[in-house]
């Protein structure tokens, strides 16, 4: 019986280390357009809403955001899409004019033309 015990114990930590070994995790930073701590939690919380994101900082000085994300996951234009959803545009993808103009006044940052 205590064999059988061991032998799953030492089962299950290989199958665990295994799944934790077969992530490639990658950071990436880009530019994200916006103002204040709202448009942070809202940056913030779009990135870490793409299944395989496991971190995301926005700088509200220097307007780039910091991800770490499983690639095996997602692609880093996923995380570019998802923050664009919420309103703000980044340096590859921009927001829907509807979605921008439905931010909090403080968080209209000035958009640049392409």
């Amino acid at each position: 019986m205590k064999t059988k015990i061991l032998n799953l114990t030492i089962g299950l930590l290989l199958i665990a280390s295994f799944s934790v070994y077969g992530q490639e995790v990658k950071t990436e930073t880009f530019k994200v357009f916006g103002n204040c701590g709202m448009c942070k939690t809202r940056i913030e919380n779009a990135a870490k809403s793409v299944n395989g994101v496991s971190k995301a900082d926005w700088n509200e000085e220097t307007k780039i955001v910091e991800v770490s994300f499983d690639a095996s996951k997602v692609k880093v234009d996923d995380i570019h899409n998802a923050i664009a959803k919420v309103g703000h545009d980044t340096e590859k993808v921009k927001a829907n004019v509807d979605v921008y103009n439905a931010l909090p006044g403080c968080c209209q940052y000035e958009r640049e033309l392409k």
